[in-house]
């Protein structure tokens, strides 16, 4: 992890479901930083519970507050570089060009191809594939 980019696997996300995966990431990006923030802002109307550090909610705090648009910028760069990798280490998804949302081109893909190792068997587009496969 670098810059205080927190990850959940495809995994954790099955295990715990993409809400509790969402604030293990975030608790894993606070305890990733140098220095332990003062205060974080969370975007949204849901706080981790265990952060170290006390935090807030802020509703649409992309559109209000400079930190967390920072974040959500810095946050969707990380993951569609991710993705470029993803798409060289599992060819024909598409992973570069979709970065992995639902679009009917990855949809595709799936029923041709089925899951492979970074989809998530809890969102249902891949588990019809993984029945079809």
């Amino acid at each position: 992890m670098a810059w205080g980019i927190g990850w959940a696997s495809p995994e954790e996300i099955d295990a715990m479901n993409i809400r509790q995966a969402t604030h293990l990431a975030m608790r894993r990006a606070v305890e990733a930083l140098a220095i332990c923030p003062e205060h974080a802002l969370v975007d949204g109307n849901d706080l981790p519970a265990g952060l170290p550090c006390p935090g807030e909610t802020v509703i649409k705090g992309d559109l209000t507050e400079p930190a967390i648009s920072a974040a959500s910028i810095l946050a969707k760069t990380a993951r569609d570089a991710l993705m470029v990798e993803m798409e060289a280490r599992y060819p024909g998804y598409g992973f570069a060009a979709h970065k992995g949302y639902g679009t009917p081109a990855h949809k595709a893909a799936l029923t041709e191809l089925g899951p492979c190792a970074i989809h998530r068997m809890s969102f249902a587009p891949v588990r019809a594939a993984a029945k079809a496969a």
